[in-house]
C-alpha cells in the first residue's frame, strides 16, 4: 500500500507581545509615589516629543522609553534629581563609537553602550531640557 503523502500545515508563529505602553505607563504613574513625580513626567514629555517613533512603556519597573529597542529608563532610586540610564537595547551591545553631543555635561558613561544623564529637578530640570533633547535625539539613531 502506497504511503499517502502528508499535507504541509503550515504553523502560525505565536505573537510576541508588544510592551505594555499608554494606558499601563499611565496607570503606573498614578500609581507613583516619588518626591520627583511632576518631573518625571516632565522628563517623559520631552522625551516622547523628541520623536514620533518614541513610545514609552513600564520595563525594568520603571518608565522606559523605546523606538526600535529600548534605549532609556527613569532611574527611580534617585529620590533628590531625575536620572535615566540611556542603552542600546535590553541586551549589550558593542557600540564602542557613539557620538553623542553633551555641551551641558549632563551624561556620565558607565559603559561603552550605557550612560548615566542627570537632568536635576524643578528648575535644573527646565533648564537642561534642551540640552536633554538633543541627547535624546541623537541617542536614537543607535537603536
Amino acid at each position: 500500500m502506497a504511503a499517502t503523502p502528508r499535507k504541509a500545515v503550515a504553523r502560525k508563529t505565536p505573537k510576541k507581545t508588544a510592551p505594555a505602553t499608554g494606558d499601563e505607563v499611565d496607570a503606573f504613574m498614578r500609581d507613583l509615589v516619588h518626591p520627583l513625580h511632576a518631573d518625571i513626567e516632565a522628563v517623559r514629555k520631552i522625551v516622547l516629543r523628541a520623536d514620533r517613533a518614541i513610545s514609552d512603556g513600564v520595563k525594568w519597573n520603571s518608565v522606559s522609553f523605546r523606538r526600535s529597542d529600548w534605549f532609556a529608563t527613569v532611574n527611580l532610586r534617585s529620590k533628590d534629581v531625575i536620572q535615566l540610564v540611556f542603552h542600546t537595547g535590553a541586551k549589550v551591545k558593542a557600540n564602542a563609537d557613539l557620538k553623542i553631543p553633551d555641551p551641558e555635561g549632563l551624561m556620565l558613561w558607565v559603559a561603552n553602550d550605557r550612560a548615566l544623564v542627570t537632568l536635576g529637578s524643578g528648575e535644573t530640570l527646565k533648564a537642561n531640557a534642551k540640552a536633554f533633547e538633543t541627547i535624546v535625539k541623537a541617542w536614537i539613531k543607535y537603536v
